[in-house]
């Protein structure tokens, strides 16, 4: 029971940055608007979240609210990247597709440039000496199973446990998620009846990116300890499946996530056993991806229909 718990807790810390993002997909696909720009918003939030943490090192400031003030560079700089992808396919109507792939390549190409100015041309930031740590929750951690899987992780574990419930309540119980949801069903009533479909969609694809940016930074924060351009290396298009496969529902895309964390988890946990030595490290990396392709093609199949104004760029004079 004692290892099923370590795994279940391993597989939370990678989970977290990909709940984050799929969150973040939800309210900017439930508005109308395709985020393929997840993981270049993800690589935006990690970069943000090594460069704010290693100034504040480095200048000597208070180095316990280091991460803390990393996390929220993270949540700014993925949410500049929602603000470049809102404008071009929410004010200019460009396909959600291609600007989505535009953002991914731009934020790879502006951060590792950046990198390089700042850290004298090397590849990857500098390691950060102030991250978090695990928090046991009084209590709850001291819980047979219950506490060592669930409740002795870091602080963005407890954040993603609360913004799941949070996201569901606001999506599907408020009247700001009932106007979000209707803009991307069906817009053009939705603007008849007076809901402004530009505003909805700009706050749905900036949540989108400032909690990608907090997924990114998650990953940086709490597991790599630096940023490179290879920090986060597909998280962005796992957390697009978690989205498909939870159904764009804030509970369902935690679940997916959790099970694309397994994923992950059980890379570095089956090198605790001798059989896998026999394994090729390659094959190992790639079974996240594996699981993802075969859920993809296989679990989802044709059944699944995301919101029906997903993709299409909303013109008043059409409706």
């Amino acid at each position: 029971m004692g290892t099923l718990a370590d795994l279940i807790n391993s597989t939370l810390v990678f989970s977290v940055a990909l709940i984050f993002a799929a969150l973040g997909g939800v309210f900017s696909e439930r508005s109308g608007v395709f985020n393929i720009g997840l993981e270049g918003m993800m690589t935006a939030g990690a970069f943000g979240a090594a460069i704010a943490s290693y100034y504040m090192e480095t200048d000597g400031g208070a180095t316990t609210s280091s991460p803390w003030v990393g996390l929220i560079a993270g949540v700014f700089c993925g949410f500049v990247f929602a603000l470049l992808h809102a404008y071009a396919t929410v004010s200019l109507k460009a396909d959600q597709t291609i600007v989505g792939v535009v953002i991914n390549i731009l934020a790879v190409a502006v951060t590792l440039y950046l990198v390089k100015i700042i850290f004298d041309g090397a590849g990857d930031t500098s390691q950060l000496q102030n991250v978090f740590a695990k928090w046991p929750i009084p209590l709850l951690s001291d819980i047979p199973f219950v506490g060592r899987a669930f409740f002795n992780s870091y602080p963005t574990t407890y954040i993603a446990y609360i913004l799941v419930p949070l996201s569901s309540y606001m999506l599907f119980r408020t009247p700001f998620g009932l106007r979000l949801r209707s803009v991307g069903e069906h817009p053009g009533a939705a603007d008849t009846v007076g809901i402004n479909v530009t505003k909805y969609r700009y706050i749905g694809v900036l949540i989108s990116g400032a909690l990608a940016g907090l997924g990114g930074a998650t990953i940086t924060l709490t597991t790599t300890s630096n940023f490179s351009h290879s920090t986060i290396s597909g998280q962005g298009f796992i957390a697009i499946a978690a989205l498909i496969f939870g159904r764009w529902n804030p509970y369902g895309v935690f679940g997916a996530a959790f099970f694309f964390g397994m994923a992950q988890a059980l890379r570095n946990f089956l090198t605790r056993f001798e059989f896998s030595q026999s394994i090729p490290t390659e094959f190992l990396y790639m079974l996240p991806y594996i699981l993802t392709l075969i859920v993809l093609a296989g679990a989802v199949g044709k059944s699944v229909r995301g919101p029906a104004a997903a993709g299409e760029a909303y013109d008043p004079s059409k409706r």
